[in-house]
């Protein structure tokens, strides 16, 4: 569970984090402000950048957290610039990098509960890994990405994987 959960979340917070700082590099290149990139979207009813980065962070350190037994860290949604973007981005795979594998044995079998907006759930430790962290994490960092390439940012396939 463990490895199914960290190390993916580390690495898309890392991708994160590049694709970000090429977003502010290309604004940088093109002398537009960076800032203008942070409340973009897809389509009006779509969350914004913004919002994508912080539900992708949410997901990946509450997933884990949950996981390991343990309460999730509270972040702040209060990132107004890309440069606090990438903060967040890298605060939450230091998190990530702070957990055992050992605070997961047992974790596919426990029961996990969370908070919505609008409810409470709960759902046993493989699925909800399986299909509600994972789904989550990929969905808003895919988003993300396609924010910023939909905005002319340079970027390919890799920059959304990662290197190595």
């Amino acid at each position: 569970m463990y490895d199914a959960c960290v190390p993916p979340g580390i690495r898309m917070m890392n991708n994160l984090v590049a694709v970000l700082r090429k977003a502010a590099a290309h604004a940088e290149a093109k002398k537009f402000d960076p800032e203008v990139l942070v409340n973009a979207r897809l389509y009006p009813d779509m969350f914004p950048l913004v919002r994508q980065v912080q539900i992708a962070s949410d997901s990946a350190k509450g997933g884990a957290a949950r996981l390991a037994g343990l309460e999730p860290p509270s972040f702040e949604d209060n990132e107004k610039t890309l440069t606090e973007l990438i903060a967040r981005a890298q605060k939450t795979a230091a998190y990530l990098e702070t957990l055992k594998p050992v605070q997961f044995d047992g974790s596919e079998d426990r029961t996990v509960h969370w908070k919505t907006r609008t409810t409470e759930l709960s759902m046993q430790g493989l699925p909800y890994l399986v299909h509600h962290v994972l789904p989550n994490l990929h969905f808003h960092v895919t988003t993300a990405y396609n924010i910023l390439r939909h905005n002319g940012i340079e970027l390919g396939k890799m920059d959304f994987l990662g290197r190595g």
